[in-house]
């Protein structure tokens, strides 16, 4: 009998997934919408996502314009993304907020790199515990001589080479991310 682990690697996509989405949040230099998404204002009493209140674009390599529908609320979502750890002071000319977006200082890259080198070692912890959820699920298997000792060493190998698969992967974009970085 072989073990299904599908519902495992499900689990590590999802957590590449959530890595991807946080690396997609991490400005590099260049204006991206994307910083916005963890942005929430409150609108008729409702925590609401920057991008479920306001039009959103991009002029420019430097700029973004975030347009209300709704202009009363201007001055809560200027106040939001200063809160927030963008780092960046929105200009509020009454109809649109404008984020200029700085070059970013080497300082700055460093701090940003640090940050990303976090949020995939976050992403290699969840990973390894759900390896280590799956390596319970065969030993319990096997204490109920469900399976051989043999099918367990394999269902062990087996997990442990899916999860050597998904670090590859975090590895990987962690590389291409630092890269974007740390380029000028």
């Amino acid at each position: 009998m072989s073990v299904d682990f599908k519902e495992y690697g499900r689990k590590m996509e999802k957590t590449l997934d959530v890595l991807e989405e946080n690396f997609g949040a991490v400005r590099a230099g260049r204006a991206n919408a994307k910083v916005l998404d963890r942005i929430t204002v409150e609108y008729y009493g409702q925590e609401t996502p920057l991008n479920g209140v306001a039009t959103i674009s991009s002029p420019d390599a430097r700029t973004l314009v975030i347009q209300p529908w709704d202009t009363a609320l201007l001055k809560e979502i200027q106040k939001a993304i200063q809160i927030s750890d963008l780092g960046i002071n929105p200009q509020n000319d009454g109809r649109v907020i404008r984020l200029t977006f700085p070059q970013l200082t080497e300082e700055r890259r460093r701090e940003l790199t640090k940050q990303v080198k976090k949020y995939a070692e976050d992403a290699k912890v969840a990973m390894r515990n759900i390896r280590r959820d799956g390596m319970d699920y065969v030993k319990n298997l096997k204490k109920k001589s469900e399976i051989t000792e043999d099918d367990q060493k394999k269902a062990e190998k087996d997990l442990q080479d899916l999860l050597d698969k998904y670090i590859k992967r975090v590895d990987e974009a962690l590389a291409a991310k630092e890269k974007e970085l740390m380029a000028i």
